[in-house]
């Protein structure tokens, strides 16, 4: 919805590109290694950035653009709920029990947007993140009012600059609406060869409201990207970055996993939510960290 390295090298666990995923050596990492490097994957819901400066068709291509934009220090919007981001890194991050990993976003005041943070060791040793996610546990775990593997399927509009229609697994429905200010000729993603596409994921309670002059979008407490935690989150100039443990992994059953190193980090809108004319509630991204290479 939103329009819009400090540098301390410790010891870290490091996977040379030309080793086995097994061969950890110690290697002290230079603070402009922190951030990913990689984009594996890139799948938002429709939202209005969507397609916005961005020519891509295909998957590869939009992995190439997203790629880009972080090099650079812009945002990638996640779209609606499920909207997705993968990435990865030239090295492995190690599991300290404390703050391992920082996304940065967007927040203020009157605008969270929580994105889900997941993780994957690269198990198999090929890679490729195509391993088991684990989520990070944030403080809406366990809720009633927070669904885990709930999936929404969005359908392409049968004219590219109308409203996406979605409809959910529970029985929901609803739209991702047009806004004035975004006048691209479709905010379905283009790289989608589908008429429809499904997301799933954890889904938060949207805590969104109009207080008779503006729409206000609270924070959750902890354990989400693009929030203004009073727990985990270090405003910056610019951006803001929330901070992570490895150790709040959970397994699909919701229960505690213990991984002693991750090698690949997806965030994914974790709300679906509409806030009148300033549009969908979308994480954005500006950056994911190893917080061992680089602290703030």
């Amino acid at each position: 919805m939103k329009g819009f390295l400090h540098p301390i090298g410790i010891v870290c666990l490091l996977i040379a590109s030309s080793c086995n995923k097994d061969d950890a050596i110690l290697a002290d990492l230079p603070a402009d290694r922190a951030g990913c490097n990689r984009v594996y994957e890139y799948l938002p819901a429709p939202g209005q950035f969507i397609n916005e400066n961005c020519s891509a068709t295909t998957m590869a291509e939009a992995c190439a653009w997203a790629e880009e934009r972080l090099a650079s220090g812009r945002f990638v919007s996640l779209g609606g709920f499920g909207g997705y981001i993968v990435v990865g890194f030239d090295h492995r991050i190690a599991c300290t029990g404390g703050y391992d990993l920082a996304v940065d976003g967007n927040p203020f005041d009157t605008s969270s947007e929580p994105g889900i943070v997941y993780v994957m060791p690269d198990t198999n040793g090929d890679g490729l993140p195509n391993d088991t996610w684990y989520e990070l546990k944030g403080s809406e775990h366990g809720k009633p009012t927070t669904w885990r593997d709930y999936a929404v399927t969005y359908h392409r509009p049968e004219e590219g600059d109308s409203e996406v229609r979605w409809d959910d697994d529970r029985g929901g429905s609803g739209t991702i609406a047009r806004v004035g200010y975004h006048r691209q000729a479709s905010y379905y993603p283009a790289w989608v060869e589908g008429d429809s596409y499904t997301l799933r994921g954890t889904r938060l309670e949207a805590r969104n409201y109009f207080d008779g002059l503006q729409w206000i979008c609270p924070p959750y407490e902890w354990g989400y990207a693009d929030n203004l935690s009073p727990v985990d989150c270090v405003p910056g100039t610019a951006t803001s970055a929330n901070r992570f443990r490895i150790a709040d992994a959970i397994g699909a059953d919701g229960e505690p996993v213990e991984l002693a190193y991750i090698d690949f980090v997806k965030v994914q809108t974790g709300v679906q939510a509409q806030s009148g004319p300033l549009g969908e509630a979308s994480t954005e991204v500006f950056a994911v960290r190893d917080l061992s290479v680089s602290a703030r």
